[in-house]
């Protein structure tokens, strides 16, 4: 089996070669794979102590960060190692500081796999929520590695649970231990046999929380709020946009409005600013305006949005009208912020529970959004009531890094 799955992969390779030539995306996962061994070797000794991170993209990568962090303070003599599966994450977060190297992964062949545990040599491996890549992980339990999967999620749809998923059930014997997010995972677990299994929670909450410990000042966003109630609206999709752009054009009330689309191509940040007939601004044209003059704030850049939702009386998380659904809800939940969302929100779990304690407002329509938007802003402890609910949620969910480090130390005696 594992040779027909490492011809497979190796055709997939060759494939996305070509594939590479008419997309951009796919340019970057193949071009970006050419240089991970020379980074390896720059970046790490064969004297070093290492231990590794994998994540598939950015949301892992900051599902994991806790861990990385916390992980760094117990092991200062170690370096960190990061891999990426996708260029959305790989190309966001090459740079950042946590770790001592970021390289894509390479694909998951026998011989990628033996050459990169050779190039790292961690005493640890962590794989962040999901990806379970066969050869990688057969390869960590014939050296003995210490491997572990931190904010797990499984549902029974995935292959591990079918009559046909057999090999990739054997990949799952290479973990020493599943920190999984909920109960439900962890009986999947059980089912086919898993006994080294505990719900930690979602490491994401301890990421959230600790964002209120820091400094999320923007004079900027000051200035253009002057002290009036704001809807910011994040990460938003065209779908969300058409809905969004109807309700700021047509309220009387006395609300501002910060928009931080998902994409920001200059064309559909023009096509946004158009679409809206009342007072905006861009924050790439900010400079030398008198902000609070204006009654709509496009944010055309990335980084920030985080820091934004901290001066939110109300947020609109977008993606909720397409696949696979909202965006994080929880960054704007932290700061004690109501939320709205679109209908497809089913597949998180912060979501699902956030709306069935009516912290979080679903929409499906025009209506039901100017009905959410119209109590929020007119009735002010609802607002409260909804923001309290939202973060006290946060904060009784936060601790799962301590859970795993607490784990891994004290029990496995690292």
């Amino acid at each position: 089996m594992f040779f027909l799955y490492d011809l497979l992969v190796r055709f997939v390779g060759f494939l996305l070669k070509f594939i590479a030539l008419l997309s951009p995306k796919i340019k970057l996962f193949v071009e970006g794979r050419k240089i991970v061994f020379p980074a390896l070797a720059t970046a790490i000794q064969p004297s070093d102590k290492t231990i590794w991170f994998h994540a598939a993209s950015l949301g892992e990568y900051e599902q994991g960060l806790p861990v990385m962090e916390k992980i760094k303070e117990k092991f200062p003599g170690h370096k960190i190692v990061v891999t990426f599966f996708s260029p959305s994450g790989y190309e966001v977060r090459k740079n950042n500081t946590t770790a001592d190297a970021t390289v894509y992964l390479p694909l998951d062949t026998k011989s990628n796999a033996v050459a990169f545990l050779k190039a790292v040599h961690p005493d640890m491996a962590f794989f962040i929520k999901y990806e379970y890549w066969p050869n990688y992980l057969n390869e960590l339990k014939k050296q003995d590695i210490p491997t572990y999967l931190i904010s797990g999620i499984f549902r029974e749809k995935q292959s591990f649970f079918k009559w046909y998923g057999s090999f990739y059930r054997n990949a799952l014997k290479s973990f020493n231990y599943f920190f999984v997010q909920n109960e439900k995972s962890k009986q999947l677990l059980q089912s086919i046999g898993f006994s080294n299994v505990k719900v930690s929670g979602d490491t994401r909450f301890d990421r959230v929380a600790a964002i209120l410990e820091r400094d999320n000042t923007l004079d900027f966003i000051e200035s253009f709020k002057n002290d009036s109630p704001a809807i910011v609206i994040g990460s938003s999709w065209p779908k969300d946009e058409t809905l969004l752009v109807n309700y700021i054009n047509n309220t009387s009330d006395a609300v501002k409005f910060i928009i931080a689309p998902h994409n920001i191509k200059p064309e559909q940040i023009l096509s946004l600013q158009n679409s809206i007939t009342k007072k905006t601004v861009l924050f790439s044209e900010k400079e030398g305006k008198d902000l609070s003059g204006y009654d709509v704030f496009i944010i055309d850049t990335i980084g920030i949005l985080t820091r934004i939702y901290s001066y939110a009386d109300i947020a609109y998380v977008g993606g909720g009208f397409g696949n696979p659904g909202v965006h994080n809800i929880l960054e704007p939940a932290t700061f004690g912020v109501p939320i709205v969302i679109g209908p497809n929100y089913s597949h998180f779990a912060e979501a699902t529970a956030l709306v069935n304690m009516e912290g979080c407002i679903p929409i499906s329509g025009q209506q039901e959004l100017n009905e959410a938007f119209t109590d929020l802003i007119r009735n002010v402890d609802i607002r409260y009531e909804k923001g309290h609910i939202c973060s006290t949620f946060v904060q009784m969910n936060k601790n799962a890094t301590n859970s795993i480090l607490n784990h891994i130390i004290h029990e496995h005696h690292l």
